[in-house]
């Protein structure tokens, strides 16, 4: 069913709300084109302004600066560095407490990966396509493919000089499959589905 836009007052109480200003681009599509079209909807639900499909726990974090995947690369190494073993452990309960501990502070550290962000397509087998809220990267639009790779990437038009991620509005123009680094989507063929997919 198509979303309706948003009037400049629902904006408006949506960023107020949600404690931030949305990027520019967006927030014309929000009031020109619609609430939501190809895109997860921002709506007005009981609990108040949110997108559809998120996570209620992105809103905790939606306030907390977008880090690029760059910032937290180390950390990610040391984390799976301290994974328990199970052999290092007198017993299995010990081996499990330890395991608990560690997967909770890991779930914690993937939740933080997309602070100030949320999901605005979904793709399928856990992929989707998120866009910057917060932050110096707000505005711009990013590919998560932890389900496969563990990484969140930036969607591109220049993947070979620098992956600059791309602006919103770069995004409705392409869609998500054209933007992907080279090997990662559709053949080139196939990349005209993902452009209309973007669009309205």
């Amino acid at each position: 069913m198509p979303q309706s836009p948003l009037t400049e007052a629902d904006i408006v109480e949506a960023e107020r709300e949600l404690g931030l200003p949305f990027p520019g681009e967006y927030r014309a599509y929000l009031r020109e084109v619609s609430a939501g079209g190809a895109l997860l909807p921002l709506e007005r639900t009981g609990c108040g302004w949110w997108w559809a499909g998120n996570d209620e726990v992105r809103r905790a974090l939606l306030t907390t600066p977008f880090p690029h995947p760059d910032s937290y690369a180390d950390a990610d190494a040391e984390l799976m560095a301290r994974e328990p073993r199970p052999g290092a452990f007198e017993d299995d309960a010990a081996y499990q407490e330890a395991r608990g501990a560690w997967e909770d502070e890991a779930d914690r550290f993937e939740d933080v990966k997309t602070a100030g962000a949320v999901v605005i397509q979904e793709h399928g087998c856990g992929f989707s396509t998120v866009l910057a809220l917060t932050g110096p990267l707000a505005g711009t639009v990013w590919w998560d493919g932890r389900a496969t790779c563990d990484l969140i990437v930036p969607l591109s038009l220049d993947h070979a000089g620098g992956a600059q991620p791309v602006r919103f509005g770069q995004w409705l123009d392409h869609g998500s499959w054209a933007l992907l680094p080279p090997g990662w989507g559709p053949s080139v063929d196939e990349t005209g589905a993902g452009r209309r997919a973007a669009q309205p």
